[in-house]
């Protein structure tokens, strides 16, 4: 008899066909029957469900308290504020149905041991620590002097320059517990003075990153907005490119032969948009003139194959979290079929951490009892992603969490 039997209309697996009449049944954590009802195992609980399906893996997320969108304001805001805003933030993403975050960059890589010890409600946090970036670059706070940013003052970035000052940034995420490096390999939207299509890291230092970090078994995922950052980081070996706005047929081919996975994170350049008057005025911007490029980017990504994880890069604290499966939507939008996209929201999601992957993402034998119910059947609508009270049922290794 095993412990929790869940029966649907429709049990979508990750990866693979959808099976009418499913059931997945898990104990002790992890999985131990995932298919027909018919053939099910005898349970000491079993509910009953329109949709079962795994956790959302939301790829690229950031746990910083942040009040509101303003690097600068971030750097003088008390840690300890910032991480009690964070861990309601955690607690809400748990409960709109991801229940695993690849965090890249934030507070997560020192909160998640309190959602270890079981004091917080949390998804199962895979952190990068603080984002490796150059002088100037995107994790720099250009307004403030540099010896206070490069020295303590700096929250949110390794500033590193030359190979010797990169591979010691490595390390010293490394000895944080990183499962991940994050670089920025091109500029960005929320740094003030950089410009995003610009490269930033020549290509010796991304190669001397991405090969210190596979010392670790570990990879790199790099933030890249221009089309020379994401040709570079490809060349240099990394695996996940984050946002890829202004990429075209050829980088998208590029990321193809590489096999690299494209995190597009839609959801942010969406939200972004939207705020004219939080936003500062050089990143409102910077948004506006990268929001079209991304679209088309995603739509070309999606038809050249390239292999694709959500991620929303969520970074201001508040509703956005929970909300995070309206990536979803964005990829459909973005003319990736619905069984596809629910693949990149799951099964594709461990893949971005290269040999620290869990067997998670999937409902099959012996993995991650990671599971979340839905009251309607994201084949046919998929409207209500992004809406945390249709997701009525999350379960954290085998443990219920909702519903």
């Amino acid at each position: 008899m095993t412990a929790v039997r869940i029966d649907a209309d429709v049990l979508i697996p990750g990866r693979g066909d959808p099976v009418r009449d499913g059931s997945v049944a898990f104990d002790s954590g992890r999985i131990v029957y995932a298919g027909p009802a018919a053939n099910a195992p005898g349970a000491d609980e079993v509910v009953e469900v329109p949709t079962v399906m795994p956790g959302i893996w939301e790829c690229h997320a950031h746990f910083t308290g942040m009040p509101i969108p303003d690097l600068a304001l971030e750097m003088i805001d008390p840690i300890p504020a910032r991480a009690a805003r964070a861990s309601i933030d955690i607690k809400h993403t748990l409960l709109g149905g991801v229940t695993s975050a690849r965090e890249l960059g934030g507070l997560g890589i020192d909160i998640r041991r309190a959602i270890a010890d079981g004091r917080i409600d949390g998804p199962s946090i895979y952190s990068a620590g603080t984002v490796l970036s150059t002088t100037g670059g995107h994790a720099d706070v250009h307004g403030y002097p540099l010896d206070w940013v490069a020295g303590a003052g700096n929250r949110i970035g390794s500033l590193c320059d030359g190979v010797p000052e990169c591979l010691k940034a490595v390390r010293m995420n490394l000895r944080r517990g990183a499962d991940v490096i994050k670089i920025c390999a091109s500029g960005g939207v929320m740094s003030e003075i950089d410009h995003p299509i610009h490269q930033q890291f020549s290509g010796e230092e991304l190669r001397a990153i991405v090969e210190e970090t596979a010392r670790a078994e570990r990879v790199v995922a790099a933030h890249c907005h221009g089309k020379p950052g994401i040709m570079a980081a490809l060349e240099a070996g990394v695996r996940t490119i984050e946002h890829g706005s202004y990429l075209d047929e050829e980088a998208a081919e590029a990321m193809v032969e590489a096999g690299a996975i494209l995190v597009p994170t839609r959801f942010v350049v969406d939200q972004l948009l939207q705020m004219p008057e939080v936003l500062p005025a050089y990143a409102y911007r910077k948004g506006q003139m990268v929001a079209e490029y991304h679209e088309q980017a995603m739509k070309i990504a999606v038809a050249a194959g390239v292999k694709i994880a959500t991620g929303t890069d969520i970074f201001m604290s508040g509703d956005m979290y929970g909300r995070n499966g309206q990536e979803i939507r964005h990829l459909i939008e973005a003319g990736m079929a619905p069984i596809d996209a629910l693949e990149a929201a799951t099964a594709n999601g461990p893949e971005t951490l290269g040999p620290q992957a869990p067997l998670s993402g999937r409902l099959r034998e012996d993995f991650d009892a990671d599971v979340i119910a839905l009251d309607f059947n994201p084949l046919e609508d998929w409207s209500a992603w992004g809406n945390p009270d249709r997701v009525t049922h999350v379960w954290k290794a085998g443990k219920k969490v909702k519903g």
